[in-house]
């Protein structure tokens, strides 16, 4: 593929007034930028398999309410504030973008970006701002961008033909906690993203083929547990081909190696208690003590930690006793557990 750089993008609608509602629909349209990461693999939100989904219109069968939407909305509202210190920071001017673009050459590529920014030359970039906590800050470190970041920058890059996207992200509440980072447009990734959209836009989408899982185990399973739904004990049992056989055969070496790593990691943990349990008594009710050899100097602390909870008899009297006050308080999630049991002759 030899990118073509002789273009401008096309206006899909003016976002300005659109409802949310109104906008999702465009949205199916094609690819946008925060569908980049997952249809490389590399999303930590979703997989291909839930990007697929959402772009034929196929709903989840547990349609749960998002777990990560109090930040995502503090991300939104914030949009203005995170701009504004950029611009105070740099000294470039920006300005919001309420536009939906399509890539002319690739119409399945479509883009709504945060913020235009005006550089002294005349040229344009584009400004994407984020806010994310104060723990997460490790992962913009060494002047680093999340990849699932990255890529959505070199999607809006490729749909509106820039070549500059600057990220500014607030993980505070003052503006010294703030990274600015710059991603160049690089035509190779940019012409390996394209056909990777290309592929599941054309041979997925459009051909309503549900694309592999390759991603990380959590992220798969928890995309099945949506789509299928909660378990039904009442379901009659699945006879499984002889292709899992490999799979079956796969866990149990893992289950039988994990085993025994933790038998030896008990041992382990009986040889700490047995070396450290002098030192226990030593303390008393005292929580930290202190030993100095030369010019080293070890601080141990043996602290409380204190949890509160209701067990299942109290559960139990509580519904008996409170059932309004049980249903109110009280709720059930579901997780399961997978397990093989083996039959006659390995």
């Amino acid at each position: 593929m030899s990118l073509n750089l002789a273009y401008k993008p096309m206006v899909v609608v003016d976002t300005e007034n659109l409802s949310r509602e109104e906008w999702l629909k465009y949205r199916h349209l094609g690819i946008g930028g925060s569908d980049a990461a997952a249809v490389m693999g590399l999303s930590p939100f979703c997989t291909k398999r839930d990007l697929y989904y959402d772009k034929t219109g196929i709903q989840p069968v547990m349609d749960e309410e998002e777990s990560n939407w109090v930040a995502k909305e503090v991300g939104h509202r914030l949009e203005d504030l995170v701009a504004e210190i950029f611009s105070r920071k740099t000294g470039l001017p920006v300005r919001p973008d309420r536009k939906m673009y399509r890539h002319p050459l690739y119409p399945w590529m479509i883009a709504d970006v945060d913020f235009i920014i005006d550089f002294p030359d005349g040229s344009i970039g584009i400004l994407e701002c984020k806010t994310t906590n104060y723990n997460c800050q490790d992962k913009w470190a060494g002047n680093c961008v999340p990849v699932n970041y990255e890529y959505q920058c070199r999607h809006y890059m490729a749909v509106r033909n820039v070549d500059r996207v600057y990220i500014a992200c607030l993980y505070g509440n003052n503006e010294n906690e703030f990274f600015i980072r710059l991603i160049e447009r690089d035509l190779d990734i940019e012409e390996d993203l394209i056909a990777e959209e290309e592929f599941f836009w054309k041979e997925n989408v459009e051909k309503r083929v549900e694309p592999p899982y390759t991603e990380k185990p959590d992220l798969v399973l928890e995309s099945i547990r949506k789509h299928f739904g909660p378990a039904d004990k009442d379901a009659k049992d699945v006879s499984l081909g002889k292709k899992y056989l490999a799979d079956i055969r796969r866990y149990l070496e893992y289950r039988e190696q994990k085993s025994q790593l933790d038998s030896e990691s008990k041992r382990l943990e009986e040889k700490m208690k047995e070396a450290y349990a002098g030192i226990v008594e030593a303390l008393g009710v005292s929580c930290t003590g202190t030993l100095k050899d030369g010019t080293t100097e070890y601080t141990v602390t043996y602290n409380p930690i204190y949890r509160t909870g209701i067990d299942k008899k109290g559960l139990e009297r509580l519904k008996a006793n409170h059932p309004d006050v049980y249903e109110d308080y009280v709720s059930i999630t579901e997780s399961r557990r997978f397990a093989v049991k083996t039959k006659g002759a390995a």
